[in-house]
C-alpha cells in the first residue's frame, strides 16, 4: 500500500466515528496524474445522491496540461465504488445530524486506487485544543 495523498487537516477538524474503504472511478489520465503530479484533498467531502456516493471538490490536475481534453474539469464529481450494503449503511449514517463524509487518505492497493472515507463529526474549538494538548504531552514524555 503506497499513500498517494493524505488529508491531514481532516483529522484535526473532525472526530471520526468510523472509516470505510472505497474504490474511486477515475479516467486513465487521472490515474497517471495521481502517481506523478499529486492530488489536493483539502476541502473535499462525499455525499450520497440517487443511491450512489460521490466525491466532491477533489482536485486532480491533468497529466499533460497541454494535451488534456478541452472540457477536462480537475475538480469534477467522482463516483465512489461501494457495495450495496455499504451504501445503505452510509445513507443511514449521513442522515444523522452533524455527520459528514470526509476523505482521509488516497492510496494504491493491489494495483487499484482506493480512498479511505471517514464518517465524522466536526470538532468544536475546545476539542481541538484538547487534542493539541494531548499531542504536546506525548511529545514531552517521548523525548
Amino acid at each position: 500500500m503506497s499513500v498517494i495523498a493524505e488529508n491531514r487537516r481532516a483529522r484535526h477538524e473532525y472526530g471520526f466515528v468510523e472509516t470505510l474503504e472505497a474504490g474511486i472511478e477515475l479516467l486513465g489520465s487521472e490515474v497517471k496524474s495521481l502517481t506523478s503530479r499529486g492530488v489536493d484533498l483539502s476541502g473535499a467531502y462525499a455525499v450520497v445522491r440517487g443511491g450512489e456516493a460521490w466525491l466532491l471538490n477533489v482536485s486532480i490536475p491533468p497529466y499533460q496540461p497541454k494535451n488534456a481534453p478541452a472540457d477536462y474539469d480537475a475538480s469534477r464529481a467522482r463516483r465512489l465504488l461501494l457495495r450495496r450494503e455499504e451504501l445503505r449503511h452510509l445513507v443511514g449514517r449521513t442522515s444523522e445530524k452533524g455527520l459528514t463524509l470526509v476523505p482521509i487518505k488516497l492510496y494504491s492497493k493491489g494495483g487499484k486506487i482506493k480512498i479511505l472515507v471517514g464518517v465524522g463529526k466536526a470538532k468544536k474549538k475546545a476539542d481541538k485544543r484538547e487534542t493539541l494538548k494531548k499531542r504536546e504531552a506525548e511529545r514531552e514524555i517521548r523525548g
